[in-house]
């Protein structure tokens, strides 16, 4: 199958690698023409403007977006809209949030352009082990596709989820539990890593990988981790960053009631991370020392 596609930074880059693999045929675009280059000598069919690209697309035409959520995303479709036709096609693989999708569906609808959203899980491992598909839009949109969709994933790593959004929304709620998930891993590591005994913090990383409970692949990249960096980790700042996710998420369960307190406080923890220097933290200590006489530290 012949499907264009925009945007060759780590992700997709490696996802266009393994659609060649597959013998798909590829025309790619990046905004930076030696990312381009290089895909071209890889096999892909290069080209250097949206409007070089959807030329070589057969109709009906799909152009898989693959760029940072929000305007960089926007930019793309409005200005693929103005080369595309009716019967033709657009994937969205960022993160995009589900509202943004069922608007884009709505509107892209009215033109006679199909869009399909696709949440996307693999990050730079996904070239090797494949990359988890969760797929949203409308049937006739999404059935044509599935030959693509099928050389990303790996077996069982597709599904189509339901209609307009709801492969992002998945895709969100997902993001939300690996928030958690990260969180719990976080904590109980560093209750170990304060301990006055000895551990091995990557040893037990690859013990819990043995029929543990709380085994997980996230547990066996931190087990690299600790191999590669050392368990103090001191060349990394505990600065952790959010790309959208795990707010939504947390909205979303607050829209329905939903009690969500893990997903939650993890989010919260990550705002912590990138202050120096909390206030927060700050006004707890100088009310401990004005009830209790508690101890401050001064600067």
């Amino acid at each position: 199958m012949r499907i264009g596609f925009v945007g060759l930074g780590r992700m997709g880059a490696n996802m266009v690698r393994r659609l060649l693999r597959d013998e798909h045929e590829v025309v790619a675009y990046n905004r930076t023409a030696e990312k381009t280059k290089e895909i071209e000598g890889e096999g892909a069919i290069a080209s250097y403007s949206i409007e070089e690209l959807v030329s070589k697309l057969e109709k009906p035409r799909a152009v898989w977006i693959m760029v940072p959520a929000g305007d960089a995303t926007e930019a793309q479709i409005a200005e693929l809209m103005e080369h595309l036709e009716a019967g033709d096609t657009i994937i969205d693989g960022g993160n995009t949030n589900f509202h943004d999708d069922q608007r884009r569906h709505k509107d892209l609808a009215e033109k006679g352009i199909n869009y399909v959203d696709a949440g996307t899980s693999g990050g730079i491992w996904g070239l090797q082990v494949g990359y988890c598909l969760m797929v949203g839009g409308d049937e006739a949109a999404v059935k044509p596709l599935e030959p693509i969709f099928l050389s990303l994933a790996p077996d069982g790593g597709y599904l189509h989820v339901g209609g307009a959004g709801a492969g992002h929304y998945v895709k969100m709620v997902h993001n939300g539990i690996e928030y958690g998930l990260m969180q719990a891993y976080a904590e109980g590591f560093e209750i170990m890593h304060a301990s006055s005994y000895p551990l091995d913090l990557a040893a037990i990383s690859n013990l819990w990988m043995q029929g543990s409970v709380v085994r997980s692949w996230l547990l066996e990249l931190l087990g690299r981790a600790f191999t590669a960096n050392g368990q103090d980790l001191e060349h990394l700042k505990g600065f952790v960053a959010d790309s959208g996710e795990g707010r939504w998420t947390v909205q979303e369960a607050i829209d329905h009631d939903v009690p969500a307190p893990i997903i939650t406080l993890s989010l919260l923890t990550r705002f912590r991370s990138r202050q120096d220097d909390s206030y927060g933290a700050k006004v707890l200590a100088a009310l401990r020392n004005e009830f209790g006489g508690h101890a401050v530290k001064t600067e």
